[in-house]
């Protein structure tokens, strides 16, 4: 389970340097060269992280950022500009920006910077192994299985579909998807767990257009339904190897 990160970068060196040297850390990368393609990608797709140039052409990088929560997007959004005067950082913040780095910088505080953001997915419940027909998720792996096959699945849509498993067959709401797993507690953000259930839906459902795992309950929220879900602790012996005495 890599984290994915949407780059948006209008500098062709750059953009291919910073992207380069992210995969090298083990992220998955998407780039965007305008703030047009940016806000189209943000919007529709389950990123774990945006790092999003200032001066993009096409679309300013903070009206990017401002329309990315006014539409309910809550991936964390980390700012890169040429201008770094205080009065700069405090509109990009108001705005709905995470976090705000001046150029030019150091790649080492940029990475750190990254670690910072996506700690702040929340951990859930203890580990263990949950296995539903033909899927299995592995807590401490990271690893989700299906017929398998490895699914890849951002580090939000991972806590997400675990929140989901581990209350299998109860409704969760949005609001109470949106505190457990993203930490916020505005349900103007409600935008973004349809966004990640609906990318879900592609990777694991056979038929995503009629689910059968992950269901919506109008106007409330999703329950996880699955009548044969096992789990097994990690850390446990399984019972086909423990000692019938």
């Amino acid at each position: 389970m890599n984290e994915c990160i949407l780059l948006a970068e209008d500098e062709p060196a750059l953009r291919r340097a910073l992207s380069d040297r992210l995969k090298r850390e083990g992220y998955v990368v998407e780039t965007a060269a305008d703030g047009c393609e940016a806000h189209d990608m943000a919007s529709s797709l389950p990123f774990d992280l945006l790092i999003l140039d200032i001066m993009l052409p096409g679309r300013h990088g903070l009206d990017v950022c401002r329309d990315l929560r006014r539409l309910g997007v809550a991936v964390p959004i980390l700012i890169l500009s040429a201008r770094d005067e205080t009065i700069d950082r405090v509109v990009a913040l108001k705005l709905g920006a995470d976090d705000y780095l001046g150029k030019p910088f150091e790649a080492i505080e940029l990475l750190a910077r990254i670690e910072v953001q996506l700690r702040r997915v929340r951990t859930h419940s203890g580990q263990g192994v949950f296995k539903c027909g033909p899927l299995c998720l592995d807590t401490k792996q990271g690893v989700v299985t299906c017929n398998g096959k490895p699914v890849y699945l951002t580090r939000r849509e991972f806590k997400l579909l675990q929140y989901l498993i581990e209350r299998a067959g109860s409704t969760v709401t949005r609001d109470e998807l949106l505190k457990s797993v993203w930490g916020f507690n505005d349900s103007v953000y409600s935008r973004t767990v349809d966004t990640h259930v609906f990318s879900l839906r592609k990777k694991l459902e056979k038929f995503p257009d009629n689910p059968e795992l992950i269901h919506t309950v109008s106007g409330v929220g999703y329950r996880f339904v699955a009548r044969d879900l096992a789990q097994q602790r990690i850390g446990t012996i399984p019972p086909e190897h423990q000692d019938a005495n």
